[in-house]
């Protein structure tokens, strides 16, 4: 899809002329898979949106063990660089990212500075509360899926997952589903082992 088809066709979409005026602003690339958009720990300035393919953003510890917290097959947004860097788009410096964007199949992502994209929000209101509202949809992720952990066990965990990444099990691996869920990647076998031995009435 391509970036001004995208800006206009959602529910909260914009109009057309700033629509034009704002996909102008983004620099569109192509990434292979296996490479990175961002890595956790170095400079990301921009603002992301997966146009076509698939990534993934993942968290690495000391130990070099690495979490899947979020899963982009285009088309979308890319969580925001407020929520996605160490000091949140500072105009004074680029803030360093937590994650990493892995490709996991090839990309075409559109890209922005994301102090240009703060510029655009102070001259248009309806950029304002586009880019304002794809923030709020994030931060309501973050909380649904902290609260899926709290709260559920195994199997209620990959019936929240399908209800809200329906496909998602064909697009990305099970080892990451299994991260992102807090479990093992032998525990989620095993619950769609058990679903497919499950009878049927």
């Amino acid at each position: 899809m391509d970036l001004f088809t995208y800006l206009t066709c959602s529910p909260t979409g914009l109009d057309k002329v700033n629509a034009r005026r704002f996909a102008a602003a983004w620099r569109v690339d192509y990434v292979e898979k296996g490479r990175r958009i961002a890595t956790q720990g170095e400079p990301d300035p921009f603002e992301h949106i997966i146009l076509d393919g698939r990534a993934t953003s993942q968290i690495t510890d000391t130990e070099g063990r690495a979490v899947c917290v979020g899963f982009h097959a285009g088309p979308c947004v890319v969580a925001p660089n407020v929520a996605r860097t160490r000091n949140g788009a500072s105009r004074v410096s680029n803030g360093a990212s937590r994650v990493s964007i892995d490709v996991n199949a090839d990309v075409l992502v559109a890209q922005l500075d994301s102090r240009a994209l703060t510029e655009l929000m102070v001259a248009a209101e309806p950029i304002r509360e586009w880019a304002n509202g794809i923030l709020q949809q994030e931060l309501a992720r973050k909380a649904d899926r902290e609260w899926c952990l709290a709260a559920l066990g195994g199997a209620d965990r990959l019936a929240w997952f399908r209800r809200n990444f329906p496909r998602y099990e064909e697009l990305f691996g099970h080892y990451l589903i299994a991260s992102f869920l807090g479990i093992t990647p032998v525990t989620l076998s095993r619950l769609r082992s058990a679903e497919r031995d499950t009878p049927v009435d």
